[in-house]
């Protein structure tokens, strides 16, 4: 995959985000990574859980809950100007929580989406996701 100078790749699952910048070129992408801004996961009424005492309800909810706050927060930059472009790198479930809060112009910024679980992995190996 080319990616843009500047391009933002956002990396989550149900308990991180990290976020990425291209700070090389498209034919030689480097990715630098960027402080991971502070979320607010509290708000877990919108992800259609329900949890009862004896099941794992309650972690699919902090987990959506999380999930719903990076888009959040990416859709409050996507809107500001400071996200152009933006790739996504999520566990399929994640992603497919994360796809449901999208605003249209994160729709629109969004150059790819990778279903894969790497939020411990080093810059080098994302990049190398992106690539293969």
């Amino acid at each position: 995959m080319i990616l843009p100078h500047g391009a933002i790749v956002a990396v989550v699952d149900g308990q991180h985000f990290r976020l990425l910048r291209n700070a090389g070129t498209e034919s030689h992408a480097e990715l630098a990574e960027l402080p991971s801004p502070s979320l607010d996961s509290s708000n877990r009424s919108g992800t259609g859980h329900h949890s009862h005492p004896g099941n794992h309800a309650e972690t699919a909810v902090s987990e959506d809950a999380h999930a719903i706050a990076a888009v959040d927060w990416l859709n409050a930059e996507v809107l500001a100007g400071r996200i152009e472009r933006l790739v996504v790198i999520a566990p399929p479930r994640t992603l497919g929580e994360m796809r449901r809060h999208y605003r249209r112009e994160t729709e629109r910024a969004l150059l790819r989406e990778v279903g894969k679980e790497v939020s411990a992995a080093s810059a080098r190996d994302i990049l190398a996701v992106l690539k293969g």
